[in-house]
């Protein structure tokens, strides 16, 4: 049921409440003050018709969400957390792939040699080597690696992975939140909006009563009791009003910061029940396995495995084929040298000890697991008790809003009573005003009654993990971050985003 769809009236332009006064002395002033209008149940009456907020611009709930959806700060920054995860997949993948560096050096360089080099004299006899001598020298080279055998590389592009699929959980976790948020505040500026209007007309009725007791006072019809006790519901009025401003006030901006607009003609909003599972164990069965919370939390258990079996991946030996390439020159005032030195070779490191701190680092990591495991246990119990709890606030909401139709059924009824009481005599002015007065807070309850209903079930579908745009049928493009991961996944250069930055 939507805000604004509980309880009918029967209502013409306006309603009147007549007071027929006993006493024949105050005559003239019943000739003034006979008919006082009730524009504040005339605003009660139209809460109850489904179109009063339906102005010809309305905005829907759904537009308000897709919106929220669309720009939310909160969650465009938690959209780049994702892309910058997603980048730590090509960071491990680089360990597959070869490095290659290039050298360049020049300067000077004092060279005192003495000494005989074997077979470059005639016949192959040694070379005498007699020089002091300064040179300039400059080199140029190009060296390069490539892991043949890294047990380290495989766990850490897993763990990347991983990483990733945690971050879209986590994501999803904002996305609910955000709409959750957006579904709340859209709610609240209607529930505010209408407490408002009823405030505004029930000091209305408060002035005309309070001028109506002043006419009866000066006609000495009424006690000095009474005109003060006209003035205090006014001032009561008052407060209610200028708080009820205050509220709405702080609303909007809630709105604004959470939508990203101001508020304008908002129509009214349906409960999401039929997208919640029916029964209560149902509920939580879907909650374990979809609420993104748990899911979240489920993969954060598998990286802390893989850091583990990264952490013990360096124990063992790494094998990796390694070549250069470094052209050298030495020039004198009369002679030049050219040397060029090339090599390849496979180097394979096996770790014997290190001090113990990788065997350290092992435990740490396995410690690690059993806390995210823990830590499992207790995203699932809260999700359990939150799905719990929600459901039960649903089920209370459904109740009350009930109770709150019944309760302004009723003291509609006890208001026309009032007034028949009213007109042979047996009931007072106030005793109609205070009529009036709890029919309005009935009215403000309903509306209240109304929201809750609402928001509470939004609250239970977040909770079994279902507050999402392609749930709610929203008019926006979802976002997929899978596209930006297969963007820069397999990337091996560049420096710009895939949105060109």
């Amino acid at each position: 049921m939507s805000l604004g769809l509980a309880g009918r009236w029967d209502m013409g332009t306006e309603l009147h409440v007549k007071f027929h006064w006993l006493s024949r002395a105050v005559q003239p002033v019943r000739s003034r003050c006979k008919v006082i209008p009730l524009r504040a149940v005339v605003t009660a009456a139209a809460l109850a018709n489904p179109g009063w907020l339906h102005p010809a611009a309305a905005e829907r709930i759904d537009a308000a969400l897709a919106r929220a959806y669309q720009y939310n700060p909160q969650l465009n920054a938690q959209r780049a957390v994702v892309r910058q995860t997603d980048e730590g997949v090509p960071q491990a993948l680089s360990g597959y792939r070869p490095t290659i560096n290039a050298t360049a050096s020049a300067g000077k360089q004092f060279i005192d040699a003495k000494g005989n080099i074997p077979g470059l004299g005639p016949g192959g006899a040694s070379l005498p080597i007699d020089t002091n001598e300064a040179f300039n020298t400059w080199s140029v080279g190009v060296t390069g690696s490539q892991n043949l055998f890294n047990a380290q590389t495989p766990n850490r592009t897993r763990a990347a992975e991983t990483q990733v699929f945690a971050a879209r959980e986590t994501l999803r976790v904002i996305e609910q939140s955000v709409l959750f948020s957006a579904a709340s505040v859209y709610m609240d500026v209607l529930r505010d909006t209408a407490s408002l209007d009823l405030q505004r007309d029930n000091v209305r009725v408060l002035q005309q009563t309070l001028k109506v007791t002043q006419d009866r006072y000066d006609s000495g019809a009424v006690t000095a009791t009474d005109l003060d006790q006209a003035q205090a519901e006014l001032a009561a009025g008052e407060a209610s009003l200028h708080a009820a401003q205050s509220t709405l006030l702080t609303t909007k901006a809630n709105y604004r910061r959470v939508i990203g607009n101001q508020p304008e003609g908002l129509s009214a909003a349906m409960p999401v029940d039929r997208f919640s599972p029916r029964t209560l164990d149902a509920a939580i069965a879907q909650s374990l396995s979809q609420n993104p919370s748990v899911t979240a939390a489920m993969y954060d258990v598998d990286v802390a495995q893989l850091q583990v079996r990264i952490a013990e991946a360096g124990l063992y030996p790494t094998l990796a084929l390694q070549g250069s390439v470094q052209q050298q020159q030495f020039i004198s005032s009369d002679s030049t040298l050219k040397l060029l030195n090339s090599t390849v070779q496979a180097k394979l490191t096996v770790p014997i000890y290190q001090g113990g701190s990788e065997y350290s680092g092992i435990r740490q990591k396995k410690e690690a697991v059993g806390q995210q495991r823990l830590s499992l246990d207790q995203v699932r119990d809260q999700v359990r008790a939150n799905v719990v709890q929600y459901w039960g606030q649903l089920e209370a909401a459904k109740a009350q809003m009930q109770a709150a139709e019944r309760q302004v059924k009723y003291t509609e009824r006890a208001l026309n009573g009032v007034r028949d009481e009213a007109q042979v005599g047996q009931r007072t002015t106030l005793d109609v005003l205070n009529a009036v007065q709890a029919l309005l807070n009935a009215r403000v309850g309903l509306i209240t009654a109304q929201h809750d209903r609402v928001v509470a079930s939004y609250n239970l579908l977040s909770a079994v993990g279902r507050l999402a745009p392609a749930v709610l049928g929203l008019p926006t493009q979802i976002y997929d971050p899978g596209v930006h991961y297969q963007q820069v996944r397999d990337s091996w250069f560049g420096v710009r985003t895939p949105d060109g930055r």
